[in-house]
């Protein structure tokens, strides 16, 4: 009897798994034919642009895409208000390198969101050059102050994934400034956070903390090569001067919004699965990879969906999230109003990492949810997709964890997206439609699992 049992669960596990393996070819065949994340990408970075928090562009982007997920076969779509930050660029920023007078080189620079502005005619002076902000902290106020600070730690390259090599070079950008400030420095440059040498500067956002107004200063990232140059100069010439310019300006916050999306589940419409990613970008380039890409793959979900006519039991809601640059405004937004009404998110999944050739995903989530996305796995091998890793979700969704419910990220291939991340050439002609397509299918599929199946434990 027991052989007989067993007999019988294994078959039904391959029943099981044959299914899922066709649904989910079913899937990506879909995803190469009837995607419409690229047209919708090319659109939102062609037609709209940089979408920085707060700025028309953002504007825009929100009512395109609520008028197109309205298109799509929701129940619902609504737009939630948030309260974002307003930070403007202004006019080109400039900066040169004096080595003595009359002999300098210019540098390519770009302001950090949220740095305040220089005088009108800039700010000019000696340069310190660190590595770390525990090097700034041993130099004291004696060597910095008067000075602007040079931060030139680059990204580590022995780390295979680039996000890691970010994270560990990104405090120097974030706290460089306030933390400079403290001992008297008038300004700061910092690498920009690459791996590859260029002459694009790569903004992001900084914090000056609770410095008041009057004792920030103004900061800004240099390009690689720039980076490089000023270094090299400085060991010939440690006396040269650096002169910045540049004339951002914080403005008070504005109304906007998160847009929303839902699809009712047929048998566990109270069970929520999340797809997300953040509808604002930064205004230099027009933000394709970071987080056009997620957008439109959000977006394509229910497309996919529907033109395989899958009708899903789980409640589906898409969520484009604002202001995830420069606050997570609408992500805190999103999770005070989820919490008021009792969304009960089952899955979340957030893309943010670029759209590049998808390799896996991340999870946060408990051992035995985990041990059965392993299980999964194998579905995936077909297309290369073979990464399924414990750690790490996606800024915007990652304040919805519990106890039991699990949080992904999309991984791409991420050897090339700080090529890309927050500098002008953030464009739409980085993207490889079939690259994209196949984050969206990957998506679309890991979705489809956890909505057959819910959670392992609940």
């Amino acid at each position: 009897m027991k052989k007989i049992v067993l007999i019988f669960s294994f078959l039904f596990l391959n029943l099981s798994f044959s299914q899922d393996d066709l649904f989910i070819k079913n899937v990506f065949d879909a995803g190469f034919t009837k995607s419409k994340a690229y047209t919708w990408l090319d659109y939102l970075s062609n037609e709209i642009g940089g979408r920085l928090s707060g700025s028309y562009e953002a504007d825009l982007a929100v009512k395109w895409s609520k008028s197109e997920l309205e298109k799509l076969d929701f129940d619902k779509v609504w737009l939630q208000p948030v309260m974002v930050p307003r930070w403007v660029r202004g006019p080109k920023e400039f900066a040169l390198i004096e080595t003595e007078p009359g002999i300098t080189f210019d540098v390519p620079v770009a302001a950090l969101g949220g740095s305040v502005a220089t005088p009108s005619v800039g700010i000019k002076s000696n340069v310190i050059e660190v590595m770390s902000l525990e090097e700034l902290e041993k130099l004291g106020k004696e060597k910095i102050d008067g000075k602007i600070v040079f931060f030139n730690r680059p990204m580590d390259p022995k780390f295979v994934t680039t996000f890691t090599a970010y994270g560990t070079a990104v405090d120097q950008r974030a706290l460089g400034a306030m933390e400079a400030s403290k001992y008297g420095a008038i300004g700061v440059i910092v690498r920009s956070m690459t791996l590859r040498t260029d002459d694009y500067p790569h903004t992001g956002g900084l914090t000056y903390g609770a410095l008041p107004l009057s004792q920030r200063i103004p900061a800004a990232a240099i390009s690689t090569k720039g980076a490089d140059k000023l270094s090299s100069l400085l060991k010939i010439k440690p006396d040269l001067k650096f002169l910045l310019r540049q004339q951002c300006k914080q403005m008070p916050d504005v109304q906007s919004y998160n847009v929303i999306a839902e699809k009712r589940g047929t048998t566990f419409p109270d069970e929520v699965i999340l797809i997300g990613g953040h509808l604002d970008s930064w205004d230099i380039g027009d933000g394709s990879h970071d987080d056009g890409a997620g957008v439109v793959h959000s977006m394509d979900l229910i497309n996919l969906f529907t033109s395989i006519g899958y009708k899903p039991k789980r409640t589906i809601r898409v969520v484009l999230f604002m202001n995830e640059e420069n606050g997570l405004r609408g992500s805190l937004k999103y999770k005070e109003i989820a919490d008021k009404e009792g969304v009960n998110h089952i899955f979340a999944i957030e893309s943010d990492a670029g759209g590049f050739r998808p390799l896996g995903f991340s999870f946060t989530c408990n051992d035995s949810n985990f041990l059965r996305l392993l299980e999964w796995k194998k579905l995936f091998a077909p297309y290369f997709i073979n990464v399924f890793i414990k750690g790490g979700s996606g800024a915007d969704i990652s304040n919805l964890k519990k106890d039991n419910n699990v949080l992904s990220g999309l991984r791409p291939n991420s050897q090339r997206y700080f090529d890309y991340h927050h500098t002008e050439i953030d464009t739409f002609d980085a993207i490889n439609k079939r690259e994209l397509e196949m984050g969206s299918s990957a998506i679309a599929s890991l979705v489809y699992l956890f909505d057959k199946y819910g959670l392992e434990d609940k």
